[in-house]
């Protein structure tokens, strides 16, 4: 126990563990405004839709790098009654007129991601206004114009800017030169507002109001419809994005994917998400003993490999599944990924990039890698409502302020850059690949755990691009296999492997741990990004929050 509680120690040297105390019902935000706005709406009589729904819309205002009405989200909804999950699919889809060969240059080869990501090229038709509509329709109580006004009054009378935004602002180099968002966030010589400047945002505010009057539809259709379309034509460069494309955004529900790891049920948002990697992580390492190595290079070493070869999957076959025959359930067949994880040596690195699996009834040598440079990004929400209703939501405009073109106070998604830049690869297709209509690949892993009766133990999920798959594996293993506290779990530093490089957070026992992980043969590379792990627990004695130490989040209830 003692050797368990310095590994421990050592390991969480990276930041304190937030959490928040037990309570009867509770939400979680990046934001702590957001966080407010979602306790209200339950003290208020609201469910867990409708605080989900009302700090998806607030973070609009307070994260506008991250998430907002111009992005998307996945959102999974547990209903304690019926014991039912749904998944919702929110995520923004590329406008009809897309191409394959999108984001090639003259010559067929990929574009730099920042020429791709700025202007309307990158931007995907929006699917989060339409989301939290139907979400409200099936499981809301309170009216919707109640859940959209804490934002008008955020919007409208202003919020003081926070350090971790401020701190954003200023290393983006592009964003000033975007007329409207100069003006909401720069000062006159060009630099980013101090920290605590109160941003009003009128526009914003009288776009809310219209979507609090008149629902959702007022987005999708009519005057801003409109400006969405006129904004994305008049970017550069242009994009091709269309009223038609957006009164034609439907919200789908997907069938949900759902995983067993040591006497749990694992479960969340089914394809296009990141869920099925997420799970395929947590199937491959259960064969070993965790249990034993608290957090040390042995049990590093074990969750690297296994992210190693889930990636590998995870580029080689997953998609929309609307568009492409992507293996799911095969992924997670118990015989596949038991034989999977006979290719984990338990004391030695496999060497280079690891190649795909042919989960039953597939060739992998009929599909070629998908190329998609993800960056970080994104914003969770989670929330349990005093019935025991829950949502787990991830939401987006993909990179740091999505594509930089910003319309009636807010700022749309670059999405379209996660699709794979590249349609075919060695003259065979991608699974990602920019197809009108279709939906890309996403990490997002809005994610439930439930007991062996079946009762919900967790809500969680995360932002950061594509290491969400492995960080929010990383907190299940810190819960299950290490007993810790989720707030525990969610500070241990996040360690991965993409298929390359086995990448270590900077955190104060990082070159350690990297030593030692060198010395079992990985290439490891130790970098500053951050996560934004976050979610509830439930306890015999209540519900307990936890936000990410590395964000400015809050867990708040009653």
């Amino acid at each position: 126990m003692r050797a368990r509680a310095l590994a421990l120690a050592a390991l969480m040297a990276l930041a304190p563990a937030a959490g928040a105390e037990l309570r009867h019902d509770m939400v979680e935000s990046a934001d702590p405004r957001a966080a407010a706005i979602g306790r209200d709406i339950l003290r208020q009589g609201g469910s867990a839709a409708d605080a989900a729904a009302a700090m998806a819309v607030a973070l609009t205002i307070v994260e506008p790098q991250s998430a907002g009405i111009g992005g998307g989200a996945f959102l999974v909804h547990w209903g304690a009654r019926d014991h039912a999950l749904v998944a919702l699919d929110g995520r923004e889809s590329a406008p009809a007129s897309a191409r394959p060969d999108r984001f090639l240059d003259a010559n067929g080869q990929p574009l730099p991601f920042f020429n791709a990501m700025l202007g309307g090229r990158s931007i995907g038709v929006p699917g989060l206004l339409r989301l939290l509509a139907v979400a409200h329709q099936r499981f809301g109580k309170l009216p919707w114009a109640s859940l959209i006004a804490p934002s008008i009054k955020l919007a409208a009378e202003g919020y003081a800017l926070s350090p971790r935004v401020r701190a954003i602002l200023a290393n983006d180099r592009a964003l000033p030169k975007t007329e409207a968002a100069r003006a909401l966030y720069y000062q006159a010589d060009g630099s980013a507002k101090p920290a605590g400047t109160v941003i009003v945002n009128p526009a914003l505010a009288e776009t809310l109001r219209v979507i609090a009057s008149a629902g959702a539809d007022a987005f999708y259709t009519g005057a801003i419809a409109h400006d969405v379309a006129d904004a994305a034509a008049g970017a550069t460069p242009k994009g091709d994005l269309t009223e038609a494309d957006l009164a034609s955004y439907a919200v789908k529900e997907r069938a949900v994917a759902c995983a067993p790891y040591r006497g749990h049920r694992v479960c969340g948002m089914g394809l296009p998400s990141g869920e099925v990697p997420m799970l395929e992580i947590l199937r491959l390492i259960e064969p070993f003993d965790l249990a034993h190595h608290v957090a040390d290079a042995q049990a590093w070493h074990l969750f690297a490999s296994a992210s190693r070869l889930a990636y590998a999957d995870r580029a080689r076959w997953l998609g929309d599944p609307d568009f492409v025959p992507a293996p799911a359930e095969g992924l997670l067949d118990p015989a596949y990924t038991a034989a999977r994880a006979k290719l984990i040596d338990p004391a030695q690195a496999s060497p280079g990039p690891a190649a795909p699996g042919d989960p039953p009834g597939k060739r992998s040598d009929l599909w070629g890698d998908g190329r998609a440079p993800e960056f970080p990004s994104t914003s969770n929400i989670s929330v349990i409502d005093g019935d025991g209703d829950a949502v787990a939501m991830t939401a987006t405009i993909e990179s740091n302020f999505g594509s930089h073109v910003m319309v009636r106070g807010f700022l749309l998604n670059n999405e379209l850059t996660d699709f794979s830049f590249v349609p075919e690869a060695d003259g065979r297709p991608v699974a990602n690949r920019v197809e009108p209509g279709k939906r890309p690949l996403s990490a997002m892993s809005p994610t439930m755990m439930f007991g062996a009766d079946g009762a919900l133990e967790l809500v969680v999920g995360s932002a950061g691009g594509p290491a969400i798959i492995s960080d929010v594996a990383k907190a299940i293993v810190g819960v299950v296999d290490w007993h810790e506290t989720l707030a525990a779990a969610i500070a241990l530093p996040n360690v991965g492997n993409r298929n390359g490089a086995t990448e270590i957070e900077t955190f104060a026992g990082a070159d350690a741990l990297a030593a030692e992980l060198t010395k079992m043969g990985h290439n490891v590379r130790i970098w500053p990004r951050e996560s934004g792990i976050g979610g509830i627990s439930v306890t015999p004695q209540g519900l307990e929050g936890a936000t990410d130490p590395r964000r400015e989040g809050a867990a708040l209830g009653d």
